[in-house]
């Protein structure tokens, strides 16, 4: 089973592109969901739309996309270098926003994605960060403050776990920033107060 690097790396980058959310809407109410809600094809936008179950569906499906190549996709590789499973991880999470299958069109802000990524690659830093984006989520009730402070504390947890000169706190460090780029139109609707919390359903194509 085993195979060169690239083979991996192309893997991890179509694996993470499967749109879940847009599965999720084709199947539950037969819609592209590009088209409802906010148009981003996250657990956010399902969750508005399609519900709940759906929603943690999706979640767990994008999360299983980053944690599958990060921690097994290494394992199966010619090289023994402990940084492919790091570059499998980042491949996961740039299939997940721009996925091959609809166009490379936007898939979604890869937290999900990132979030299963680190479970594989430090899982008690990602849990701390996973239980500060429960706690900002139920305080504030904004997805895109409660991803903004999980990428933060998990960069913080990763420099006090792991050590700041480690290659997986320079990952958490890219993929904070990456997020930040990723909820840059959320930040600007937060700064005109127009964003959307949990519990409101926003209008069509805001």
């Amino acid at each position: 089973m085993r195979a060169s690097p690239v083979v991996w790396l192309l893997a991890a980058y179509l694996l993470g592109g499967i749109p879940w959310a847009y599965v999720a809407g084709r199947l539950v109410r037969n819609i592209d969901l590009r088209r409802h809600g906010s148009g981003n094809l996250g657990a956010t936008n399902v969750y508005r739309v399609l519900g709940a179950p759906a929603a943690a569906a999706v979640v767990l499906l994008d999360a299983a996309k980053g944690f599958v190549p990060a921690m097994y996709f290494a394992r199966w590789t010619t090289s023994a270098s402990p940084y492919w499973a790091l570059a499998y991880g980042l491949a996961a999470i740039a299939g997940h926003v721009r996925t091959p299958y609809l166009l490379w069109k936007s898939g979604g802000k890869g937290v999900a994605t990132g979030c299963g990524v680190f479970l594989a690659l430090a899982p008690v830093p990602t849990l701390v960060a996973i239980a500060a984006w429960a706690s900002v989520l139920r305080v504030w009730r904004y997805v895109s403050v409660a991803s903004l402070s999980a990428a933060v504390v998990l960069v913080i947890a990763l420099g006090f776990w792991d050590g700041v000169r480690t290659p997986v706190f320079a990952l958490g460090v890219v993929v904070a920033l990456f997020v930040a780029w990723t909820h840059r139109a959320n930040l600007g609707r937060l700064r005109r107060g127009e964003e959307h919390r949990v519990g409101r359903r926003p209008a069509e194509g805001s």
